[in-house]
């Protein structure tokens, strides 16, 4: 089961490989995984084996929230088997209604923290007989417990490739309503809150590119300085709230770039003419056409059109919204 968590798959696949160790233990009929995220009201199936129809319509349905929260599942606790329970099974809708008089006995639900203690989910199996799982297996799925959550985090991808980000130093995983949450393996920075004006330049690049790259500048001990954000998008998995990793990194070598050639830099990459530059920046063509010399010239690049290339690729420009001026009038 290690050798399946640490597998470089896909989360369905390492849900697939599981259920033949997990058969040995116990011997189910049908088997669910699911993301919870109870404080937003939200179940998300990851993987589901076994069932009909009609029960898996409503194992997906928004009631069955009001079932988890009558069995108090998703408070903790070793793995809970119907027997288990402190509430009736007949005033279990999902087994009065659903699972019963699909011929299911028994189960067992194995709440899922990961090694960096996040709660992710849960881990349905069931029987058809009240014989499984026993209280061995109800141990060692306990056991288990947290190898089963490291294999099925939806997250460990976007967290992995985070971390590839060279020099990271934090990052969150923003969610589409503009919140934050914690980005595995990196510490938070006071420029990724919610509602900042990076994270807001983070999500309009989205639109456009599954990844991107910016400078970001900041005041830190009175200096200013840069960071350099990357965003990855998140793959079209679950959580669905979750659409983006956001990592922030020193910026490193700026190719001798001052603070305003990295703006001009920016409104060029962003396709602005030399009058509209001057005019964001209240200053003549003229200068702006002597800003550009000297970007051009820094970046050893013929044309504007390479400079921007350039910028694009080596993450050399600051987007319009996180200009001076801009921030100046926020």
């Amino acid at each position: 089961m290690a050798a399946v968590a640490a597998a470089p798959t896909g989360v369905a696949e390492r849900a697939r490989a599981l259920l033949d160790p997990l058969r040995q233990l116990v011997p189910f009929e049908a088997a669910r995984v699911y993301l919870l995220d109870m404080g937003r009201r939200a179940e998300h199936s990851l993987f589901f084996e076994g069932y009909d129809e009609k029960v898996r319509s409503y194992l997906d349905s928004p009631e069955h929230l009001d079932d988890i929260e009558l069995t108090g599942l998703q408070r903790g606790g070793p793995p809970m088997r119907l027997r288990d329970l402190s509430v009736p099974r007949d005033e279990i809708r999902a087994w009065a209604e659903y699972l019963s008089p699909a011929g299911f006995r028994e189960g067992v639900g194995v709440r899922m923290t990961t090694s960096d203690d996040r709660y992710i989910g849960v881990m349905g199996l069931y029987t058809e007989t009240s014989a499984h799982p026993t209280d061995t297996a109800r141990e060692i799925l306990g056991a288990i417990s947290t190898t089963l959550a490291d294999a099925l985090d939806p997250l460990r991808s976007i967290s992995t490739a985070a971390q590839m980000v060279s020099g990271a130093t934090a990052g969150v995983l923003l969610c589409r309503d503009g919140s934050t949450q914690g980005l595995p393996g990196l510490p938070g920075h006071a420029q990724l809150r919610p509602g900042s004006r990076l994270l807001g330049v983070a999500a309009r690049q989205l639109g456009t590119m599954a990844h991107a790259a910016f400078l970001c500048p900041y005041d830190a001990d009175g200096e200013d300085r840069h960071l350099r954000v990357t965003v990855i998008a998140c793959p079209d998995l679950p959580p669905a709230h979750v659409v983006a990793a956001v990592v922030v990194a020193p910026a490193g070598d700026l190719g001798r770039l001052t603070r305003r050639e990295l703006e001009v830099l920016g409104l060029i990459v962003e396709g602005c003419s030399n009058r509209r530059i001057a005019s964001g920046f209240h200053l003549t063509e003229r200068t702006v056409g002597t800003h550009i010399e000297h970007i051009l010239a820094k970046l050893d690049a013929p044309s504007r059109t390479l400079a921007a290339v350039y910028a694009l690729r080596r993450a050399l420009y600051i987007p319009r919204a996180l200009h001076r001026a801009q921030r100046a009038r926020a």
